[in-house]
């Protein structure tokens, strides 16, 4: 059976795993991907805590990337899945070409303008006199990688949103391996250290963006990438932005949320507290990335069904998906709950930095569960097209709830400032799923009733 064609025809749970398996471990490789390098770094020798912290600091700039291919890449990809639902497979050749183009050219932007700007943002998002040299000297390699970056991260959402969940893996796994394989080897053996980890993730990057490019312009893919279409339309990068602007204020507020955390954690805690943050950052994306594979392996199934019209198959992928991100959330929060000094020893030899994170770990992460919620219903509404309904809900969280929190509480309470600024993500996490969840269940009959329309509400 055609994979694409199967989104409408196959059983929905054979479907929902035969999709949502090659997603989950190209996440849990990519998970490997974001954090080996932290926990090489971290155990250099004498200056593992220093180097590790300074890293941990170009987090917002990471972030902002991926957040940029997620603005046109997140929005486009589930405008091509309806409209292969639909059977118009020009308009979908159409999009693909718009965003690829749009990610080519906004990649070449970014990367010039962070070339010159990073030493003083480093600076802003609060590295020390320590952990400046650190910081500096990885973003300067980091930087040069990020139209591979782009590439990678936003084409290949096109090449799952066809059906081609293996393919979408494999690009996953193949830059993964490498930077695996050659972390070790640059780091240590030809002595190079955060350069030899910088080096390692672009290089491996740059194989992935090739990988990826030559799929979608090869005969295999059922969407390909013309050179007739290799230009901005106007009006179809303005639907992909209007979708995909959700993620990209999720994805960027997390930029904002880091540079708030640790510039708040720098000032009342030090060193030890911002590289406290770089652990506990590392050990969110253990909680997240599978759960985005989920939502990112069952979000084609539903955008392709939502423009075929079949809203009963829509319905049970949802449930599926929502019991399967409950079921992983638990279990990986009941794990840093009893084990977080274990956790925190994953990425550090310091037992000063292990004692301190593993004591906010359990209060940064106490509802941590209620995010399968969150991420399960807002995934789903950039599924179903509801551009402005997700955008509130990407906004929410951070914008709305936790980035003021994490400002008032330590102003406001008395008590300890750190133990306050992280008590923030708790309470936010609780109040964000609520509202989330409440709002998917009660409006889930009218956006199926009313039926496909990339611009709607």
């Amino acid at each position: 059976m055609n994979d694409t064609a199967a989104l409408g025809t196959e059983s929905i749970k054979k479907l929902f795993w035969r999709m949502t398996i090659p997603a989950v471990t190209a996440q849990v490789i990519s998970l490997l991907y974001n954090i080996v390098d932290r926990i090489y770094i971290g155990h250099m020798e004498g200056i593992g805590a220093a180097a590790l912290t300074g890293v941990g600091l170009l987090m917002p700039i990471t972030t902002l990337i991926h957040s940029f291919a997620m603005l046109i890449a997140s929005g486009g990809s589930p405008l091509l899945s309806i409209e292969l639902g639909k059977d118009n497979k020009e308009r979908a050749e159409q999009i693909l070409g718009t965003c690829t183009a749009a990610l080519i050219g906004l990649s070449a932007l970014l990367s010039a303008l962070l070339f010159f700007t990073a030493p003083p943002l480093l600076r802003f998002f609060g590295a020390s006199d320590i952990t400046f040299p650190y910081a500096n000297a990885y973003s300067g390699i980091y930087i040069l990688g990020i139209p591979f970056m782009m590439i990678t991260v936003g084409l290949n959402l096109f090449i799952s949103g066809q059906g081609f969940s293996k393919i979408s893996m494999l690009t996953t796994i193949i830059g993964a391996v490498l930077n695996i394989i050659l972390d070790p080897i640059l780091i240590f053996w030809f002595d190079m250290g955060v350069e030899g980890a910088a080096i390692a993730t672009v290089f491996s990057q740059a194989v992935s963006a090739f990988w990826i490019l030559s799929f979608l312009c090869g005969k295999k893919a059922t969407v390909r990438i013309r050179k007739k279409h290799l230009k901005i339309c106007g009006e179809i990068l303005i639907s992909c932005i209007a979708l995909g602007v959700s993620a990209f204020v999720m994805f960027s507020t997390e930029s904002l949320l880091s540079i708030v955390f640790t510039r708040s954690l720098a000032s009342y805690g030090g060193d030890i507290a911002v590289g406290s943050m770089t652990i506990i950052s590392s050990v969110s994306t253990v909680l997240h990335y599978p759960v985005s594979g989920f939502t990112q392996g069952c979000n084609p199934i539903i955008s392709y069904n939502f423009g075929y019209g079949r809203s009963d198959r829509i319905r049970q992928a949802f449930s599926i998906l929502l019991r399967t991100c409950v079921i992983y959330t638990a279990v990986i929060w009941l794990t840093i709950i009893i084990l977080p000094r274990t956790v925190a020893g994953f990425f550090t030899t310091d037992k000063a930095m292990i004692s301190y994170c593993a004591g906010v770990m359990r209060i940064y992460f106490a509802v941590a569960v209620t995010n399968a919620f969150q991420t399960a219903c807002q995934q789903s509404f950039i599924a179903l097209g509801q551009a402005k309904t997700a955008l509130f809900m990407a906004c929410l969280r951070k914008l709305i709830l936790l980035i003021p929190l994490i400002l008032i509480f330590p102003r406001v309470f008395p008590g300890d400032p750190v133990f306050l600024v992280f008590l923030a993500e708790p309470v936010s996490d609780l109040l964000a799923a609520l509202v989330c969840a409440i709002t998917f269940f009660r409006r889930l009959d009218v956006i199926l009733e009313k039926g496909p329309n990339p611009a709607a509400v």
